[in-house]
């Protein structure tokens, strides 16, 4: 009459059913394991109940009717929502407004339709021009500008119906797309250019979108705008004379407008850009080239060269403009040669001497150009070989378009005078002044006498350092045409196919071959024109404004080291050959850069590290002047073996002032002609010293060295072998070590060759000991009688003791010989002694002299009674 269990039937059901209470039947279902309604949402089941049965051991027992139990989970919310794509992305047009741009997507693992269903989507990123309906679909609410902004990248989270959020965002990344417009697509507007970077390009993805048009070709011009930089271009900024002899000019080109300095100071009055050596003529000024500077009578050929920039004449009635003329100086107003600018056309004036010519000849040449008024800079060589003149502009050819003939001048003693920038009116006036100023900008004016120029050296002397070219012409592809200006400042270039196009371009680049270039900017502009199929209407191309950014070079600091002071016996200024100047002095350039680097120790800070390192570069003059007064060439000069010049880029000029080396060439080649200047003084007995100072330059005085010192002193002895011996032991290089005080100065002679009171005083003390030695040394001798009279030698020889001394000052064995030895050392050095005090009184030198050398006998006989440690420092 009980229920004694309840019985489930199904394979492995994860419930159980318990007996509560045998009596009344009741039981209870449980699960023997959690239950998973993301696994299984529902279970079915039979149930049965039984008795507890007749036999003791609850044999035939009996069982109740089948029951079915049905089971569903109920689900808790435990999944958040999770994107399909880890990132969506999509394309929209600009100016149009889209229902929907795109759909994002989240499901959730939940197993009941409340916790497994998305209910919204949210835009997490503000101020953004999107939103985002319930299904997950993203819509602009505003209309996008590609100009405004090219990408959009936008968050979005999405919530179940149980609120819950997802664990991560998912990135939207709207491209808004330009309305196609044709034009150059993917370049920079600057680019940036570093000294030594060679070839640089300037548009390496550059590529022509055509919107789908028809084109047949396209013409492509590239224009690098430098008419702001310098003369035009970025050229080296060497005097005039350095550059014609870098080109292989021949030598002899006069220099009318040097920089301002003690020799040529008619320019200092001129309006001038020191940097680029310009001269600037307001019409209100104009230079006198003194008498001298160039010949009176120029042959019959001649060069002219120079810059100038010019615009057109003020005023309605053009007056002439002089870049150069040579007219009477007084009484008269003749003009014998002038270079003018009247009416926007250069002429050349030329009137011969009767003495020349008497008959009528060619006097004046004219040339009609329009770059003589553009304003901008043009190199000019006007090439006389008369009676045909030539001009050369920027490297081309022009021939007069107009020659009138006049008669020459009548015969005078009038004297000339050569002026710049005005015409010196001598004659027909109250009281002589100029006329005829120019208006405009000159640089590098020059006048040859006996020579003309070549095509080659003209084309070397106007090239510019800066251009642009093309990286592997041979990878151009087929049906690409293209040609450069002379100057390489524009490039044209032209095609059928586009994409042969873009890759040509994308190899067009900019070079500047200057070690140290002009900072700045030089401008870009791409043109282009497009040719379609067979129609009327084409689409046109936006031209292309760009900029190249040249960087400043680091600045060298240019170092000359040597030897800053010696001193040698007269007789070697007085030799044929004098005395070298400079026989180690040495160049050196280095650069000081910035360096970055990470201390990770302290906290990736970034420290920035000082590195100088040393450069190479030309040099274009070093100056060797003299200090105080000029040299004196009755009995001075300075001297180089013009040999040394000879296969380099250098010239020199020589005069009481000083030594100029000159010509653009490397530090070593300078190096190597200093070390060959030599100092020859045959009239010493009036000098004692020389003070000569070095100054070298680059760029024309742009960069300049230190200012390097020597002096010189000039020894005036009876006994020049002591004074060798002496100045080998304190002057040679290898020496200086031993001998110099930490700040490189030398110890030993500045003191003796100036002898103060008290060195004196201390030397006329030391003349008495050695007295009252050479006393005790006689008796010693006429006490001993040994063989020491043997090593005395002859009376005769006096004079010939230099080997005695050095034997006796530096004796490397002397350490091992046995102490009786020593001792006859001693005598005889004191005897020694004896000769060299004795031969100082018979001298006729000066007082000042036999003070020095006795001066110097003591310091070597007391270092020889030092330890043998002194002995070898000695």
């Amino acid at each position: 009459g009980e229920i004694c269990a309840f019985k489930i039937h199904g394979q492995e059901m994860p419930f159980e059913a318990i007996v509560l209470n045998r009596t009344s039947g009741e039981g209870r279902l449980r699960a023997k394991s959690p239950i998973d309604c993301e696994l299984q949402k529902e279970y079915t089941f039979i149930i049965q109940a039984y008795d507890c049965g007749s036999g003791p051991g609850g044999t035939n027992w009996k069982k109740s009717h089948k029951a079915v139990v049905h089971i569903q989970v109920k689900d808790v919310n435990e999944f958040s929502p999770a994107f399909k794509e880890s990132m969506y992305k999509a394309s929209v047009t600009e100016g149009k407004i889209y229902d929907s741009i795109l759909q994002v997507e989240a499901t959730d693992e939940d197993c009941s339709p409340q916790y497994s269903q998305i209910c919204n989507y949210e835009i997490v990123t503000t101020d953004v021009p999107f939103a985002i309906d319930r299904n997950g679909n993203i819509r602009n609410t505003e209309k996008l500008s590609y100009d405004k902004q090219h990408q959009y990248e936008i968050m979005v989270t999405a919530f179940d119906c149980g609120q819950k959020r997802a664990t991560e965002d998912v990135l939207v990344r709207v491209n808004v797309k330009p309305v196609c417009k044709p034009g150059w697509q993917d370049w920079n507007k600057r680019i940036e250019y570093r000294p030594g970077s060679g070839s640089i390009p300037l548009f390496p993805s550059i590529h022509l979108e055509t919107c789908d048009g028809p084109v047949s070709s396209i013409h492509t011009t590239i224009e690098l705008q430098t008419n702001y930089i310098g003369k035009g271009c970025d050229r080296e900024t060497y005097s005039e004379k350095s550059l014609q002899k870098l080109c292989g000019a021949s030598s002899g080109a006069i220099d009318l407008l040097p920089s301002p300095s003690t020799t040529t100071n008619w320019t200092a009055g001129l309006l001038m850009d020191s940097n680029d050596m310009i001269f600037k003529f307001d019409g209100k000024q104009g230079a006198k080239i003194p008498d001298g500077i160039v010949p009176k009578n120029l042959t019959d050929q001649f060069t002219i060269t120079l810059w100038m920039k010019h615009g057109p004449s003020p005023g309605l009635r053009a007056e002439k403009e002089t870049i150069l003329c040579n007219s009477d100086k007084t009484e008269m107003n003749r003009h014998h040669y002038a270079l003018y600018v009247h009416n926007c056309r250069l002429v050349f004036l030329l009137r011969k001497d009767f003495d020349q010519a008497d008959t009528f000849r060619p006097a004046e040449f004219h040339w009609k150009l329009d770059q003589i008024c553009d304003k901008e800079w043009h190199y000019y060589v006007v090439n006389v070989e008369f009676p045909v003149v030539t001009l050369y502009m920027d490297g081309t050819t022009y021939e007069p378009y107009l020659v009138t003939n006049d008669w020459p001048i009548h015969p005078s003693h009038i004297a000339m005078q050569l002026t710049v920038g005005a015409c010196w009116q001598g004659g027909e006036v109250t009281k002589p002044r100029f006329a005829q100023y120019f208006h405009g900008s000159l640089a590098s004016l020059t006048i040859r006498p006996g020579k003309i120029e070549s095509q080659k050296v003209i084309s070397c002397l106007q090239a510019c350092k800066e251009g642009l070219d093309i990286n592997s012409l041979e990878s151009l592809g087929q049906g690409i045409k293209y040609h450069f200006n002379p100057s390489q400042s524009a490039l044209v270039m032209e095609g059928d196919d586009i994409e042969n196009i873009n890759q040509a371009l994308q190899k067009v680049s900019y070079i500047n071959s200057r070690q140290f270039p002009t900072a700045g900017v030089r401008r870009l502009k791409v043109s282009s024109k497009v040719q379609c199929f067979g129609e009327d209407v084409c689409i046109s191309i936006p031209d292309i404004d760009a900029y190249v950014m040249v960087f400043q070079a680091n600045e060298p600091k240019i170092t000359i080291t040597g030897m800053d002071h010696f001193a040698r016996p007269a007789a070697q200024f007085e030799s044929e050959r004098g005395v070298i100047l400079f026989p180690d002095i040495r160049i050196v350039s280095t650069v000081t850069k910035m360096e970055h680097s990470v201390d990770l120790r302290e906290h990736d800070r970034v420290n920035k590290q000082v590195v100088v390192e040393e450069m190479l570069h030309n040099l274009d003059f070093c100056d060797v002047l003299v200090i105080g007064a000029e040299l004196d060439p009755e009995q001075e000069c300075l001297e180089l073996d013009h040999g040394e010049l000879q296969g380099r880029h250098l010239d020199a000029t020589n005069s009481t002032a000083g030594y100029s080396i000159y010509g653009v060439d490397s530090m070593f080649s300078y190096e190597q002609v200093l070390r060959q200047l030599r100092y020859r003084n045959w009239g010493t007995s009036a000098t004692s010293d020389r003070k000569f100072r070095v100054k070298c330059s680059e760029l024309n005085g742009r960069y300049t060295s230190n200012e390097f010192n020597l002096e010189v002193n000039i020894l005036h002895s009876s006994n020049s072998n002591f004074m060798d011996h002496v100045n080998h032991m304190i002057f040679q290089p290898k020496f200086l070590q031993s001998v110099q005080h930490p700040e490189g100065s030398v110890s030993a002679v500045p003191s003796s060759v100036v002898p103060s009171v008290a060195t004196m005083v201390i030397i006329i003390c030391v003349s008495v000991l050695v007295l009252v030695v050479t006393l005790g040394v006689l008796r010693l001798r006429s006490a001993r009688q040994h063989g020491s009279l043997g090593h005395e030698g002859p009376k005769d020889n006096e004079m010939d003791w230099d080997d005695s001394a050095l034997t006796i000052t530096v004796n490397p064995m002397e350490k091992y010989e046995k102490p009786h030895q020593t001792e006859e050392e001693s005598e005889e050095e004191d005897i020694d002694d004896e000769e060299e005090d004795t031969t100082s009184a018979e001298s006729d030198d000066s007082e000042e002299e036999e003070e020095e050398e006795e001066e110097e006998e003591v310091i070597v006989q007391k270092g020889h009674k030092q330890n043998a440690t002194r002995q070898e420092q000695l």
